[in-house]
């Protein structure tokens, strides 16, 4: 069984850490029986009428669970924990969901939009009441329901967001092999016009900022070529900002 949690709107405009770093926090709490595969992080519209702390982005856990029972527990977890690291001034929201819901298309609808669109509080609760998902706002005007729900639906459909941790993805090297990122559970991608395709002892620079895509549900890391045999991961770390 795999759930999707998400959380949204944690900190201020002063907070010496962000959303990722929370929901990464999570990893300690999670229940028996429950495994962290991933934390994504999804960007939503950056737009003026838009209210949020840095980046607008949100960012959902990938739980395994031995089996279904776990979500009354994962629940309870994830209120303590926004309990506990929501910051002063912040407008945090949560959701949680089952890769089993019925209703999970409806949320990647819902998500797509919010890339996009300008999108209101009434319409997350709609969409999660008609998807059969829990979704509430725990502090603030509580308008992080919206980028919580978007974060669970997007990461769901499986193709939009970045990897922020799988499996000590933050600690590997500065430059491996395809074959040691392939170990690691990771897809290695050309973006070059040719499209060729990196050896398995070919080297890949990262320059310590290792963020593969979410793309058709799997870690796929994009990259470019430098030289024969020597790659370069695409994207970098942001000068300023909280999600990483």
């Amino acid at each position: 069984m795999r759930y999707y949690l998400a959380f949204d709107d944690t900190d201020n405009l002063d907070a010496p850490y962000g959303t990722g770093k929370v929901a990464r926090w999570f990893e300690s709490r999670l229940p028996e029986g429950c495994r962290l595969w991933a934390v994504v992080r999804q960007q939503l519209l950056v737009h003026d009428d838009v209210p949020y702390t840095s980046h607008n982005s949100g960012a959902c856990l990938v739980v395994e669970a031995e089996n279904g029972r776990c979500r009354k527990q994962l629940l309870e977890a994830a209120v303590e924990h926004l309990r506990e690291h929501s910051l002063e001034g912040s407008d945090p929201g949560l959701c949680l969901a089952a890769e089993s819901d019925l209703g999970m298309p409806l949320l990647t609808a819902f998500g797509r939009r919010c890339t996009s669109n300008l999108v209101h509080q009434d319409e997350a609760y709609a969409a999660a009441k008609d998807a059969g998902v829990h979704l509430s706002a725990h502090g603030g005007t509580g308008d992080g329901v919206i980028g919580a729900l978007a974060s669970v639906g997007l990461t769901a459909w499986g193709w939009s967001g970045r990897f922020i941790e799988l499996g000590g993805l933050r600690s590997l090297p500065n430059s491996l092999t395809v074959a040691a990122l392939q170990d690691h559970g990771l897809w290695v991608t050309s973006i070059d016009r040719d499209a060729p395709n990196p050896g398995p002892e070919d080297m890949v620079r990262t320059n310590g900022w290792c963020r593969p895509r979410l793309m058709g549900g799997q870690p796929v890391l994009l990259v470019q070529k430098e030289a024969e045999g020597t790659w370069r991961a695409l994207g970098g770390k942001r000068g300023k900002g909280h999600m990483s």
